[in-house]
């Protein structure tokens, strides 16, 4: 059973950055797809960024091109990150990382908060003017 934990997050000014990290204590080997979601209050969760074995690149929602950036540490027991920059108001909600280990099969999509069989408990990112 694989644990995700993603770091605090907290309240920043717009323009601002803020980094997240997700931590999968014990995990030896990477999983096929990793992600972070993001979900506003009343709304559904949504694909923030995701990144698949298959690659070759990572997924970004269009609304975060450009300003923010997965990454993965392989030596650090795959731990994941979601560096945001130039923040705005409406990338404020509770952020979730993810982690799958099967490949995608028919319908299966990484965009899709479905797909995924772990998730942490969620940080909250609150962007003000």
């Amino acid at each position: 059973q694989v644990q995700l934990a993603e770091s605090e997050g907290g309240s920043v000014q717009a323009g601002g950055s803020l980094r997240l990290s997700c931590s999968a204590p014990g995990l030896v080997y990477p999983s096929y797809c990793m992600g972070w979601f993001r979900q506003a209050p009343g709304q559904e969760r949504k694909a923030v960024a995701t990144f698949c074995l298959s690659g070759p690149l990572p997924y970004y929602a269009d609304s975060v091109k450009g300003r923010f950036t997965i990454s993965q540490d392989n030596t650090k027991s795959y731990s994941m990150y979601l560096q945001m920059n130039l923040l705005k108001i409406e990338d404020t909600g509770m952020y979730y990382c993810a982690a799958e280990d099967r490949k995608p099969i028919g319908s299966d999509s990484e965009y899709d908060p479905t797909y995924y069989g772990y998730w942490g408990r969620g940080t909250q990112v609150t962007v003000s003017t």
